[in-house]
């Protein structure tokens, strides 16, 4: 192994914590440490030698330590190649000395961003000269160990604990996490420039969260990169799996549309069953009764928090996931008594603005949909009005319609889910199921509000949903035949709204 001995290490971080031990370890095998301001006070204050950069470079710290680093000595240092005699011999006239461990721990920036700091406050966390020592010391790692995160301490002094010797395959390792943090870094930045997506590139960077057991099915692998932990805690059960995630996104958008307090329950994506109440009891019973079949082996999402008496009848159910914003402490004893139930408090709202899809040789990017229509958005284009009651139950049908697979047709009442036809090739098709639905499990249309999340092509499907005896229907409008289904429910007694937002979800 071409093993290389470390003789001067390069130290300036942003956070301390952890540096104490790789100092005194560099110090007891006789490493020259050169370093830079509060980190050399750092280092000092251990009771450990170490020469500043200024000295090196014969410059002092400027711009109020905007510049420290970017200087000819210090990455002729870095950059040297000890087997080009050309670069030897440049070393030796300009009295460069060679550096071979680079230790950067960048100013945070996405931490900084995250505060909700001024934009000054955010700008001086950008990075410029630590960035460069990475690069630098990344580019060279045939003579160089360069560590780009506090993460990797552990992993240097495991590495030097031969002598403060590394071997090309290590250093190689290194460098590579190193080009992974300035990417993520310089992307990370760029996205805060670029926030208004006038340069169209689209630059993603997440860390593998956690491996997933598989993919959708068995055969495929899967993985989930990002921050699930800042939406949620888990308090119990199984590792979350692809599927379930999928679920959980369906599950909380939905939620996250009502201000009233809601309970649904979602089975590969789309709601079987919702419902608006003054309790979780009420609301989860009333939720579960607009499709007990389909709630079996579904995710749960509501948010109430969970009491002794919903859940007692919860624990009735085969359910995969329960998503609520707490959970009283003798209901958490019940829902724990199957192992596998995974309890999910959310902490915060899962906020997205952008939804990306891979397809063919690239990638699908679209705003996410977070149109919520209100009354205001609600044109009666009939004849009939619609009364307080019906315009509660179209508004609560076009909520669940929006976060149902295309084609789509919902019905409810003024606070519950009736029933759904969701994902068919027509919508005639959709509806037909919805109405297959309510009827198997016991519920009248008479008076319900239907919902389609785009236009109607033709009047079929005010015609079937009348024979139903549905009062009003709410549905974008846009089609050039819009008047045949006005016209229809003109003379049939019916009321329609459009609301001008279509809603496909593919």
């Amino acid at each position: 192994m071409d093993r290389k001995q470390i003789k001067t290490a390069l130290i300036s971080v942003f956070y301390k914590e952890g540096l104490e031990p790789i100092v005194k370890e560099l110090h007891q095998n006789g490493v020259k440490i050169l370093s830079t301001g509060g980190t050399l006070d750092f280092i000092k204050k251990c009771g450990f030698e170490a020469e500043a950069v200024e000295d090196l470079t014969g410059y002092p710290s400027i711009l109020g330590g905007r510049v420290k680093t970017l200087h000819p000595k210090v990455f002729g240092g870095i950059l040297n190649r000890s087997e080009n005699t050309t670069d030897q011999q440049e070393m030796e006239e300009f009295k460069i000395p060679a550096i071979d461990l680079v230790i950067v721990d960048l100013y945070p920036f996405e931490e900084t961003l995250a505060s909700g700091a001024s934009e000054d406050g955010i700008i001086e966390k950008i990075d410029i000269g630590g960035i460069s020592l990475i690069r630098a010391a990344a580019k060279n790692f045939a003579d160089v160990v360069i560590v780009s995160s506090r993460e990797q301490y552990g992993e240097l002094l495991e590495t030097m604990s031969d002598g403060c010797t590394t071997d090309l395959a290590i250093r190689r390792k290194f460098a590579a996490a190193a080009f992974d943090i300035s990417s993520h870094y310089d992307s990370a930045i760029f996205n805060y420039f670029n926030s208004d997506r006038n340069i169209q590139r689209l630059k993603v960077s997440e860390r593998i969260k956690k491996d997933l057991r598989y993919g959708e099915n068995p055969h495929q692998e899967g993985k989930f990169y990002g921050q699930l932990d800042e939406a949620f805690e888990q308090l119990h059960g199984k590792a979350i799996s692809y599927n379930n995630l999928l679920d959980i996104d369906s599950a909380v958008s939905l939620v996250q549309d009502f201000k009233d307090s809601v309970f649904a329950i979602i089975k590969h994506t789309n709601a079987c069953g919702l419902a608006i109440a003054d309790n979780a009891f009420e609301a989860y019973t009333k939720a579960l009764a607009g499709d007990p079949t389909s709630a079996f082996g579904g995710i749960l999402a509501t948010n109430l928090s969970i009491d002794l008496a919903v859940a007692e009848e919860i624990n009735k159910l085969f359910f995969e996931v329960l998503i609520a914003p707490g959970f009283e402490d003798d209901a958490l004893e019940i829902l724990k008594s199957k192992k596998n139930r995974i309890l999910l408090v959310q902490k915060a709202r899962a906020e997205q603005d952008i939804q990306i899809k891979s397809v063919l040789n690239g990638f699908l990017v679209q705003d996410k949909d977070s149109k919520i229509e209100t009354k205001s958005d609600l044109q009666v284009v009939t004849k009939k009005g619609v009364t307080l009651q019906e315009e509660r139950a179209l508004l609560l049908a076009n909520k669940i319609v929006k976060h149902s697979k295309s084609n789509a047709i919902v019905f409810a009442s003024e606070n519950q889910l009736l029933a759904s036809g969701v994902g068919q090739t027509s919508r005639v098709d959709a509806l037909n199921h919805a109405i297959e639905k309510a009827d198997k499990f016991g519920f009248s249309l008479k008076g319900a509000a239907m919902a389609s999340d785009a236009f109607f092509p033709f009047p079929d499907c005010v015609e079937i949903a009348k024979e139903q005896g549905v009062s009003c229907v709410i549905q974008p409008g846009g089609s050039v035949k819009d008047q045949l289904s006005i016209d229809f429910c003109d003379a049939h007694d019916m009321s329609m709204v459009f609301t001008g937002f279509r809603h496909f979800k593919h």
